[in-house]
């Protein structure tokens, strides 16, 4: 029970990306096998590749950006929540669960079951509606996560999802990989990288079921 379960998304070459991103792509420059000193990488992606964080700026005019994130949004104690048999996450499946103020939580939907399993993107994931993004405001949770690649659905709510929750001051962890995990009480570290002026930011997230 204190084995740390990670829940990032492996980043490689061909990986699913949001459709209209750059696609991930590393290289080697240089390489000992090759007879150079050291082997040195070379990567391209976009500031929301797997796993990843939102910054209020992606969809909130002149916002904090991901470097002035408090570590306390990702560190501490966190609850998954699961919600199975949904296409969305409305108001009304969030209350069952009641969401705290102050609480670190994410939340696990069928998207963990399989869409990570193809490196095609998955137009029908499920994602939270408006409905649910401002009930989350309105419970003034600290930090949501979710197990796709956003919040708001490919064409349906992707801006007042994501207006509503970073405009209540919530941190957004996107790309999570949840199939390991079920639903309870946990640690959490998620850490994304610091990005001066960023939008965005890749990161590492683990979980570890608490006592």
């Amino acid at each position: 029970m204190n084995n740390w379960i990670d829940v990032t998304v492996p980043v490689r070459n061909g990986m699913v990306h949001w459709p209209g991103d750059p696609a991930f792509h590393i290289k080697r420059l240089l390489d000992q096998k090759n007879g150079d000193m050291c082997t040195l990488s070379h990567i391209e992606l976009s500031v929301h590749t797997g796993t990843h964080m939102d910054a209020p700026l992606h969809f909130l005019q002149d916002a904090p950006t991901i470097d002035t994130m408090p570590i306390e949004a990702t560190v501490g104690a966190a609850r998954v929540i699961e919600i199975p048999d949904r296409d969305f996450v409305d108001r009304d499946a969030l209350a069952g669960h009641g969401p705290q103020r102050g609480e670190r939580l994410l939340i696990k939907t069928r998207n963990s079951a399989g869409c990570w399993d193809t490196d095609e993107f998955q137009e029908d994931f499920v994602y939270i509606n408006q409905s649910g993004a401002e009930y989350l405001a309105e419970c003034g949770v600290r930090t949501v996560g979710v197990d796709y690649l956003s919040v708001g659905g490919f064409g349906k709510d992707i801006t007042e999802t994501h207006q509503a929750i970073l405009g209540a001051g919530i941190w957004i962890v996107e790309g999570l990989d949840l199939g390991a995990v079920a639903a309870g009480a946990y640690e959490m570290i998620c850490l994304p990288l610091k990005l001066v002026g960023a939008d965005g930011a890749p990161a590492r997230a683990v979980l570890r079921r608490s006592e």
